[in-house]
């Protein structure tokens, strides 16, 4: 049985999808049927092979953003250092090279994981906690968080 059901309303011309698990229907933001079935059957395939999901992803990020797929944290620190001007930037440069950042510097964005940044906030550093500002509430999902951090002024 498949996880995801394509629904129409006609009176709003939207597709939206029902998901069996949770009996919850949301609005696919589209009212032609082809691409509602598209995402439909991706959703539903998502569910299937969830082994190959961050493969999958990895090959779409390297058609939009080559260097996205070898972007790592500490590339995202120079970014925004880079970006930065006087006391700020000395500020975020002092930061960068705390230690509570080390298990995550080296590592790529695509392949870091919400337990990741969850350690690094769990670390009891001042650093961390002021210059991590997702620490508060970790993002289920991380898919904004590579573009809005390297994009901070």
């Amino acid at each position: 049985m498949k996880r995801y059901r394509l629904v129409y309303r006609g009176s709003r011309n939207m597709f939206y999808y029902f998901d069996t698990h949770v009996n919850k229907r949301e609005s696919l933001g589209t009212s032609d049927k082809a691409e509602a079935q598209r995402l439909i059957a991706a959703k539903n395939e998502a569910v299937l092979h969830v082994g190959m999901n961050l493969q999958i992803a990895q090959v779409y990020l390297q058609h939009s953003d080559p260097a996205m797929a070898t972007r790592t944290w500490q590339h995202v620190f120079e970014t925004i250092i880079a970006k930065k001007h006087g006391t700020t930037q000395a500020r975020w440069a002092c930061a960068s090279r705390d230690k509570a950042f080390d298990l995550i510097r080296n590592r790529t964005l695509v392949e870091t994981t919400s337990q990741f940044l969850s350690f690094v906030c769990s670390i009891n550093s001042a650093v961390a906690k002021n210059f991590v500002p997702f620490c508060g509430g970790l993002p289920s999902g991380l898919s904004n968080l590579a573009a809005t951090r390297t994009g901070t002024s």
